[in-house]
C-alpha cells in the first residue's frame, strides 16, 4: 500500500509520497513553489538536494510560470501595455516566473496499493503589478513504482487575458554525469546573448544520443517531438508531454554530479519574441501534463 505522510521541518512543509518499502518515493516542499526536493525510484536516487547547492540558487525543480527561463530586464507589453516584472537574476532580468518560493495547498490526495497522487493549488487573488492577473495554479503528482506524473492546471480568475508559458526545472543526478547522454530530436537551437537572452533560432540537428562529457550546457532546443531520454550508468529516465509545442532547456551548473533537464512550453525572453508564448482568456483553463518514466 502506498502512503502520504506530511512532514514539517523549521521553515519548510514537506509531503512524501512512497511505497510500503520506502524504496520508491518523493518529497514535495509546499511552500517552494510544491516543487519535488527528491525522488527516488527502486533504491536509486533521481532527484536529491546538495548541500551546497540552495535552493535560492538552483530552482531545483521548480514549476516555473508565467514564464518559464528569463524575460530582458523584467519588461514587457502585452495588450498595449508595458509592465515591469521584479528583476530577480541580480537585478538583470526576471527568472523563472512567480510560483517557485509561494506556498501550496493540498486540496486532494489518493492512495492506492499502487500509487500515491496529490493535488495542491496556489491561488493569486494579489498578484503583483509586473503580472496584475489573478489564476489558480494547480499541481498533481502521481507516484507508481516506476513512474511519475506531473499535471499542471492554470485557470485564469481574471477578468482580462494574460500571457504564459510553463516549464519545469528538474535536476538529475548521477555519479557518472560524463558518460551519460541526452536523447531527444531537434532540428532548430536558440541562440543567446551573453545575458541568455533569445537572440535567434539556428539550425542545429540532433537525432539520437546527445553526450554529456565535459560540456558546460547552458543550452536550449526547439523540439521536433515530446520525449527526452537520459541515460546514465545507473538508471535511465524518459520525459514526456502531451504540449502542442515543446523545448528542452538543458544546463549543467559547474563542479557537481547534476543536470538540468528541463521541458518547457516557451524560451527565454518569451513575453517579449513571442515564441511558444499563449495567452489564456478569462475563465479558461489550460492543462498540460509531464510523465517520467524510470527504468
Amino acid at each position: 500500500m502506498y502512503s502520504i505522510q506530511s512532514q514539517n521541518n523549521a521553515n519548510a512543509v514537506h509531503l512524501i509520497l512512497a511505497n510500503a518499502e520506502k524504496t520508491t518515493q518523493v518529497i514535495i516542499s509546499l511552500n517552494e513553489g510544491a516543487r519535488i526536493s527528491s525522488l527516488i525510484v527502486g533504491g536509486k536516487t533521481i532527484i536529491k538536494e546538495l548541500p551546497d547547492f540552495s535552493y535560492s540558487d538552483s530552482y531545483a525543480a521548480a514549476i516555473l510560470f508565467p514564464f518559464a527561463s528569463r524575460i530582458e530586464k523584467g519588461a514587457y507589453q502585452f495588450d498595449g501595455k508595458t509592465y515591469q516584472l521584479d528583476c530577480n537574476q541580480a537585478g538583470i532580468n526576471a527568472l523563472h516566473g512567480l510560483v517557485y518560493n509561494k506556498t501550496f495547498t493540498v486540496i486532494n490526495q489518493k492512495v492506492t496499493d499502487s500509487t500515491a497522487a496529490v493535488t495542491m493549488v496556489y491561488t493569486e487573488t494579489n498578484p503583483p503589478k509586473g503580472f496584475p492577473f489573478q489564476y489558480a495554479l494547480e499541481v498533481t503528482y502521481t507516484l507508481s513504482e516506476n513512474n511519475v506524473g506531473i499535471a499542471i492546471k492554470v485557470t485564469n480568475l481574471d477578468t482580462t487575458p494574460f500571457p504564459f508559458t510553463l516549464g519545469w526545472h528538474p535536476y538529475f543526478y548521477t555519479e557518472h554525469l560524463a558518460e551519460s547522454v541526452v536523447k531527444f530530436n531537434s532540428h532548430q537551437q536558440v541562440a543567446f546573448d551573453e545575458k541568455l537572452i533569445t537572440k535567434e533560432l539556428v539550425l542545429f540537428t540532433n537525432e539520437g544520443d546527445f553526450a554529456i562529457e565535459n560540456k558546460q550546457l547552458d543550452d536550449c532546443f526547439v523540439m521536433n517531438d515530446a520525449v527526452i531520454e537520459f541515460e546514465t550508468n545507473e538508471y535511465q529516465v524518459t520525459i514526456t508531454s502531451d504540449a502542442a509545442q515543446n523545448y528542452l532547456q538543458m544546463f549543467t551548473p559547474p563542479h557537481r554530479m547534476l543536470i538540468a533537464i528541463e521541458p518547457m512550453t516557451g524560451i527565454s525572453n518569451s513575453f517579449n519574441n513571442g515564441i511558444g508564448l499563449q495567452v489564456l482568456a478569462p475563465a479558461k483553463t489550460y492543462e498540460i501534463n509531464w510523465h517520467l518514466s524510470i527504468i
